[in-house]
Parts: C-alpha cells; sequence; structure tokens
C-alpha cells in the first residue's frame, strides 16, 4: 500500500498508555461469563461486540446509543503512549481514507457521513459495550459507534494466521468500518430483531450475512482506493486482503482449534464466503451489491 497522500483521521484515540482499569461493566452483569466464550472461539476477530442491560450478546446485534463527536486526536490522561509512531500514521491514514470514500458514497445519495472512531489500546478499555479486551481481537461498539483495537492484534495476524501485510491489516480496519456503515443504515437494528425471533442456529446464519456484508464493504473501500486518483491500494494488495479474509473463516478457524467443523455454529462465514464477499466488493464497487440478508 502506498499511504501517504490521504489525510489522517482526527476521529481517533490513543489509550495505549491507560492501564485499562478493571471487569468493568457497561450496564451490570457478569460480563467475565460472557467474554470467555468469545476469547475461546475468537468470536471477536473483525467481529461486533454488544453489551445490553448486563446481558452479552456474542450472537446478537444491535446498535443504539448517542453519537461520538470526532474531529480530535486524544490521548488517554494517565501513561505515556505505547503506540508506534508508523503504527499511528497507518491507523489513522486508512481510517482518514475510508472516511473519505465513505463520505463521498453518502454525498452522492443526498446524505451526510458520521465518521467512526478508532480507539487504540492495550490488554483493555472500557466501551459503549462494557470491558473490551485484546484477546477478543478487533471489534465495533454500537453503543458508542467505535472502533477498538489493540495494535497488537496485527503481529497475531501474521504469525498465527499467515496474513501478513499492510492491506491485509487495512481490510481488518475497513471491515469494522464496514459495520458502522451498518449501524448508520438500522442493518444491525434488524439483524439484532431477527435474530430475537430465530433459533440459535438461524441466528448465527443471520449474523453470517452481517459479517459477509461488512467483507463485502471492506471490499467497496479498497476497489475505491485502488482507482482513485494518487491510489494508495496497489497491486498485490487485494491478494493479500483475500488472504487475510480465507485465514480467518470459521471452518478454517475450527479446523485450527478444534479439528472438526461445525457449520451450525457459524457466525462469521466460511474462507470461501469471506473471500466471496470481498471480491463482490472488489469487483462492484457498489455498497448495493453486498446484500448478503439471509
Amino acid at each position: 500500500m502506498r499511504l501517504g497522500g490521504e489525510g489522517p483521521s482526527g476521529n481517533f484515540e490513543d489509550r495505549t498508555g491507560s492501564s485499562g482499569g478493571g471487569m468493568g461493566l457497561g450496564g451490570g452483569g457478569n460480563l467475565l461469563g460472557c467474554l470467555l466464550p468469545m476469547v475461546m472461539s475468537r468470536f471477536g476477530i473483525v467481529g461486533v461486540l454488544i453489551l445490553l442491560l448486563g446481558y452479552c450478546a456474542l450472537t446478537q446485534l444491535g446498535g443504539g446509543g448517542s453519537i461520538i463527536p470526532g474531529g480530535t486526536t486524544t490521548r488517554a490522561p494517565s501513561g505515556q503512549s505505547r503506540l508506534d509512531a508508523n503504527m499511528r500514521d497507518f491507523l489513522t491514514r486508512v481510517l482518514g481514507s475510508t472516511e473519505e470514500t465513505w463520505g463521498e458514497i453518502y454525498q452522492r445519495n443526498g446524505q451526510q457521513y458520521v465518521p467512526t472512531r478508532m480507539v487504540a489500546y492495550t490488554r483493555g478499555t472500557q466501551t459503549g459495550c462494557g470491558f473490551g479486551q485484546a484477546a477478543m481481537g478487533p471489534f465495533y461498539c454500537p453503543g458508542d459507534r467505535s472502533i477498538y483495537i489493540d495494535p497488537t492484534f496485527f503481529s497475531e495476524l501474521t504469525s498465527r494466521f499467515g496474513a501478513s501485510g499492510d492491506a491485509a491489516m487495512a481490510y481488518v480496519i475497513a471491515h469494522e468500518v464496514g459495520h458502522h456503515i451498518q449501524n448508520l443504515e438500522g442493518t444491525l437494528d434488524r439483524a439484532q430483531s431477527a435474530q430475537a425471533r430465530a433459533s440459535k442456529t438461524d441466528g448465527n446464519a443471520i449474523q453470517v450475512g452481517v459479517e459477509l456484508q461488512a467483507d463485502c464493504y471492506a471490499g467497496i473501500w479498497m476497489a475505491r482506493a485502488r482507482d482513485a486518483q494518487g491510489p494508495i491500494v496497489e497491486p498485490g494488495d487485494a491478494e493479500e486482503a483475500l488472504r487475510a479474509a480465507e485465514a480467518i473463516g470459521d471452518d478454517t478457524l475450527q479446523k485450527q482449534t478444534q479439528g472438526t467443523v461445525v457449520p451450525e455454529s457459524f457466525t462469521h462465514g466460511t474462507s470461501a464466503q469471506r473471500m466471496a464477499a470481498l471480491q463482490r466488493g472488489l469487483q462492484s464497487g457498489d455498497p448495493a451489491q453486498c446484500n448478503f440478508a439471509r
């Protein structure tokens, strides 16, 4: 990737120097009991996390909450930042590029895009959805419309999942921004309502559709960044992102962790599905082509 021409986003908060606090809860209840299965299943890898009224909805998606105003890059008041300058530059510039892409798309539809905020943290941090931990992987919290990421995840993306390179990292960020688009469009609310009426297996299938749409949205950003004047996406970047999508498919992860594949438990889609969804966005550049609703 060739970063440098686009402006860095100001919707960024650095909490990497903060201690993270204890196991606080956003709305009461036993969050530890909710987080344990999440950590074991790696649900939080490029996913959505909500905590409503003390209920950790690992198989439900939803939104709500107020918009967090952006525009100011901040640093946690306690402690010194642990964020590498190059990583900060990468995160803010990729986020800034997504803001340009979705800002143009919304403008063409006569709407104004309200950007998400990205929070970089170390080990754990309070969120609008409860207490977030690095073991979850990157996630989007609809409650405060923010993306949370411990940058050390990118090392694991390379070492554990074999998905190296800056385009793979950018895909992860763009996927989380895709969840923000779904929140703005009401997709997460509709998915939550549908899941409330569905069986666990059907609810998981609904969630898979949500995740595949976010993959497709990531492809749209990559396509527009590739085709824009002064493109930041270069030859080989799409293949790098596709390898990352393949590495974190439900079937691939289940084979690695438990040796067997249980399709009815899928929550993000198979490797083939995730690659196809990303490819659809890459080839079309059209959000209307990203409907994976069940």
